[in-house]
């Protein structure tokens, strides 16, 4: 008889980052976590992870450009803490993905990896941190950087639904992939990685061909709605109000306002909120 009991699960705190670049459609970087894993073992995921202890602490408070904790959490509605979720998106995205957002300190042009030596160099970083081996704080502060979240927004909140072994509150941020990175995964939670455009994700999700969880392809679909890079950007900066998703019970999808049935779907069997959506025509 198993012990699990799925009321005594503790939610924790996480982040996600969706990185998007116009190549030159609109498309997002995706990738497929380890089958072994606990949580989302198979799925097609966004950069991500949990926040830990560490990622709110003064030491990367004073590394951060041009964002403070007070921002960050009147912006999530948090007491405090908000800027941890940044700084943990930023972290998980350059242990999963090889992507480090940020800028010089002396002279503030965005980290980039087009000189080979560079990119050689971070990516020992980035094994080294995997590895256990090395502090991702240690190295921003020894390559004299700024994590760069000025340029990363907030967009959405996920709660794991009661049932799953793992549960997570999870804000999603999104931003433009840095120019001169090139993404890869890295062959531990992560085994595989592509650009994609959000037509061919949804084609893949629904043929059966691409395991997606509810709220991956509910981003995908808000996605979907817009045609550029800069689209997206200028409707996340807005900082638009949140929209509670729903579901229909009959058949489970998730709809949105605007969308049919939406006035009798159901609050209750997923938690989400969602702000990225096209800006109003002017």
């Amino acid at each position: 008889m198993s012990d699990f009991d799925p009321n005594n699960v503790p939610i924790r705190a996480a982040a996600t980052v969706m990185m998007i670049d116009d190549r030159p459609d609109l498309q997002i970087l995706m990738m497929e976590r380890n089958a072994n894993t606990v949580f989302a073992g198979g799925m097609w995921v966004f950069p991500g992870g949990s926040v830990d202890k560490e990622d709110d602490s003064d030491a990367f408070r004073a590394i951060v450009n041009d964002r403070s904790d007070d921002d960050a959490s009147t912006l999530m509605e948090l007491e405090r803490g908000g800027l941890a979720y940044y700084v943990a998106a930023i972290r998980e995205s350059f242990e999963e993905a090889g992507l480090l957002l940020a800028r010089h300190e002396n002279e503030g042009h965005a980290l980039s990896f087009a000189e080979p030596a560079v990119a050689e160099r971070f990516e020992g970083y980035r094994d080294q941190v995997n590895a256990g081996e090395a502090d991702f704080l240690d190295i921003v502060r020894a390559e004299q950087l700024l994590l760069d979240t000025a340029d990363m927004h907030y967009i959405a909140r996920w709660i794991t639904p009661l049932g799953s072994p793992r549960r997570f509150d999870a804000r999603f941020f999104i931003a433009r992939a840095p120019l001169g990175q090139i993404p890869l995964h890295d062959n531990r939670e992560t085994v595989h990685s592509a650009w994609m455009t959000p037509k061919q994700i949804l084609e893949r999700f629904e043929a059966g061909e691409m395991q997606v969880m509810s709220p991956t392809v509910t981003m995908i679909r808000a996605l979907s709605q817009f045609s550029c890079t800069n689209e997206v950007i200028e409707a996340a900066q807005a900082n638009q109000s949140d929209q509670r998703i729903r579901v229909v019970e009959q058949n489970q999808a998730i709809v949105l306002p605007g969308d049919e049935g939406y006035e009798q779907a159901a609050e209750t069997i997923e938690a989400g909120w969602l702000r990225l959506r096209p800006l109003e025509t002017r």
